[in-house]
């Protein structure tokens, strides 16, 4: 196992120093899944939810917490994102989300792009839990990296 880059000679938690590596561009994919009743999702599908349009706010509130990260993760540096996208994919059970962040950057935008998947995901609970309340968010995971020293990295 690695080095732990977090954590000082004396086990203390520290911010790691970025400043000696290049900056390359960067990019991080991340996905997860909720999974509901029909009624829900037929009524998310035709836009009917009373709280309103679901996949869209979803959709802002993942953008927003991408761009939020450094103030939710512990030592996560604050960045300067160029782009942020999260999409849906309708299921037979629940929606897929996708979430993509990157930038052009000393440090990787992998937990920009799970934090983005996690609070569309959250936001797509919040806004349906009127008509359901056992709604399961799942599979929650990192699905590709590029860019940096570490270079590419894809999920099986």
């Amino acid at each position: 196992m690695s080095k732990l880059t977090h954590i000082d000679g004396d086990g203390a938690a520290h911010m790691v120093d970025v400043s000696a590596k290049d900056d390359t561009i960067r990019e991080a994919r991340a996905e997860g899944v909720i999974h509901m009743a029909a009624e829900v999702l037929e009524t998310i599908k035709a836009n009917a939810m009373k709280k309103g349009d679901v996949l869209a706010t979803a959709r802002i509130a993942g953008i927003m917490a991408a761009k939020k990260t450094s103030e939710l993760i512990p030592l996560c540096h604050p960045l300067a994102l160029s782009k942020v996208a999260v999409e849906f994919e309708f299921l037979d059970d629940g929606i897929r989300v996708e979430a993509m962040a990157r930038l052009t950057g000393k440090t990787g935008v992998e937990m920009e792009a799970l934090t983005a998947a996690s609070t569309a995901l959250l936001t797509v609970y919040d806004m349906s839990k009127a008509m359901q309340k056992d709604m399961v968010i799942s599979d929650i995971r990192l699905l590709s990296k590029s860019g940096g020293k570490s270079g590419d990295w894809t999920a099986e």
